[in-house]
């Protein structure tokens, strides 16, 4: 079998005395898209953001695990976690564009981490051009470079954001319900475009909503009470599910 790209090997998280993520176990294929489901404070924001230690920036969170990135632990002290950090890189629910242009908005990232300087032969113009066109904004975008980036509507402030991940040159895109706050016309331009993207980029997304999780996931994480309660390819997931629970959870008994 192929190695997994991130392997999470008995994951424990506390938020103070109270115990949110129990024993998780989870591996997630290189360049696929995995979705992680399950009810609201079921834990799958805080899988998430476990995966590149963003978690530890919340005061009185404890963390107990190994978490593999090929096969190197990330959970070490001897690991840089900025660059654990742009490896693994998250849009968040809400579009949080930086109060700048927008071309500054995707060339800050390369010009603060010297990858403009390393990328020499690529340009920081080709590399903006480069990102907003993954993230499908290059053609409504091109002409007010020199924007604000708040002059954006929502969908494409959060297309925006995608662009300024992939700017740093990430190998996972990780997803946190990135398309709750937008519309529906929104929402399918990022689903569009993570689904492009997985052809390059491991992508893990969080959602709350099973008929995304059909449309554009690859395998599927299923989180109940801090637990994994079942995992696998999607088609199969959602087609015969194994355990009761899981099948009570996709028939709506409880959300």
């Amino acid at each position: 079998m192929t190695k997994p790209h991130i392997s999470v090997q008995d994951l424990n998280v506390f938020y103070g005395d109270t115990q949110v993520l129990k024993n998780v176990n989870v591996d997630f294929p290189r360049k696929k898209t995995t979705a992680i489901i399950g009810p609201s404070g079921c834990g799958k924001s805080t899988l998430l953001r476990s995966l590149n230690r963003l978690l530890e920036l919340s005061d009185g969170v404890r963390v107990s695990c190994r978490i593999l990135v090929d096969d190197v632990d990330i959970m070490t002290d001897s690991v840089d976690v900025t660059d654990i950090r742009k490896r693994l890189s998250l849009i968040a629910q809400t579009p949080n564009p930086l109060p700048m242009s927008i071309f500054d908005n995707i060339s800050y990232g390369p010009r603060v981490s010297g990858m403009s300087q390393r990328n020499e032969h690529d340009g920081i113009d080709r590399t903006v051009e480069r990102c907003l066109r993954a993230a499908g904004l290059w053609e409504e975008v091109k002409d007010r470079l020199k924007e604000p980036a708040s002059r954006l509507s929502l969908g494409q402030q959060q297309r925006l954001c995608l662009a300024r991940a992939l700017a740093v040159e990430p190998e996972v895109i990780l997803c946190d319900e990135a398309t709750s706050a937008l519309d529906p016309i929104s929402a399918q331009h990022v689903e569009k475009q993570l689904q492009i993207l997985s052809a390059d980029y491991t992508v893990v997304f969080v959602t709350h909503t099973l008929r995304q999780a059909r449309r554009i996931a690859d395998n599927v994480v299923f989180l109940y009470m801090g637990e994994i309660v079942e995992e696998g390819p999607a088609e199969s997931f959602f087609s015969h599910p194994k355990s009761d629970v899981t099948k009570a959870y996709l028939d709506g008994a409880f959300s």
